[in-house]
């Protein structure tokens, strides 16, 4: 595998490949990202995969500075992937001068997560449509678990008009059902014996939406939440919502998607489940 710091190496390697599937990841790889790298080279001769923080991302208090940075173990577990390229750039190569232009996404940024998190989605948006410039690829994948991530990348490919084919693929989980995440290594013991309660309460929510149907929706979710925050969690929100635009369901919706954000101790966890 070869790795790139630079951007004129990457674009002078980029050169030589015809069809370049990508991959981009914050680090701290687990097997949900190793999962997607696999898949890549279904879909392209060559597979890229990118590691950076992106500080964009990140709001006041959050975590940038904390967040687990483990090039050395990651840039092994992508060669052990058969990843072909691994462009690692410092800050001050992505970010040469302070950032003025930003992508600023629809209002679907300022639901659920973006109500949390302000700001967050159009520092996603950004450095994802600049990794795009960097790299070139054809085809770019996403997992699941960053619903509404992956839902305003693909809007932002497809009304920027960019030949980019975004493949959404689906969450890893350990074999109790805890969604992989990087965060996950926050969870200290106690916390992550806990942790799979949160996809316990998504299924049982999304079979007393089945049983009991979509107008019932608003009192399930919030029986649902006061069973889960009963256990010691913070949600943020836990909602049945339309998957086509994250909006509360309408009598007539037959594709629904769970979505949900919720603190265990210090970490703050999400995970979501679709229906139909």
């Amino acid at each position: 595998m070869r790795a790139f710091h630079r951007l004129d190496a990457l674009r002078q390697y980029r050169q030589g490949a015809t069809r370049v599937a990508f991959v981009p990841t914050m680090g701290n790889l687990h097997e949900g990202h190793l999962a997607l790298m696999r898949a890549a080279r279904e879909h392209a001769d060559t597979v890229i995969a990118s590691v950076f923080v992106n500080r964009l991302q990140f709001g006041p208090g959050e975590d940038f500075e904390r967040y687990p940075r483990t090039l050395r173990a990651d840039s092994e577990k992508l060669a052990a992937a058969g990843v072909d390229a691994l462009f690692a750039p410092e800050e001050n190569d992505l970010y040469p001068e302070p950032q003025s232009c930003f992508v600023e996404p629809p209002d679907l940024q300022h639901l659920l997560e973006g109500e949390f998190r302000p700001g967050h989605f159009r520092g996603v948006a950004t450095v994802v449509l600049k990794l795009f410039n960097c790299v070139q690829p054809q085809v770019a994948l996403f997992g699941k678990k960053d619903y509404q991530q992956l839902m305003l990348i693909r809007l932002m490919t497809r009304q920027l008009a960019l030949p980019i084919e975004i493949v959404g693929m689906e969450t890893v989980r350990a074999p109790d059902g805890l969604a992989l995440s990087s965060r996950n290594a926050y969870l200290s013991p106690a916390e992550r014996a806990e942790a799979p309660r949160l996809y316990r309460t998504l299924r049982a929510l999304k079979e007393a939406v089945l049983r009991e149907g979509i107008q019932h929706s608003a009192t399930l979710q919030q029986e649902a939440r006061q069973t889960l925050d009963a256990q010691g969690w913070k949600t943020d929100y836990l909602a049945v919502r339309q998957q086509s635009d994250l909006r509360a369901p309408a009598s007539a919706t037959r594709k629904l998607v769970i979505v949900a954000a919720a603190r265990l101790g210090a970490t703050r966890l999400i995970d979501n489940l679709e229906i139909g």
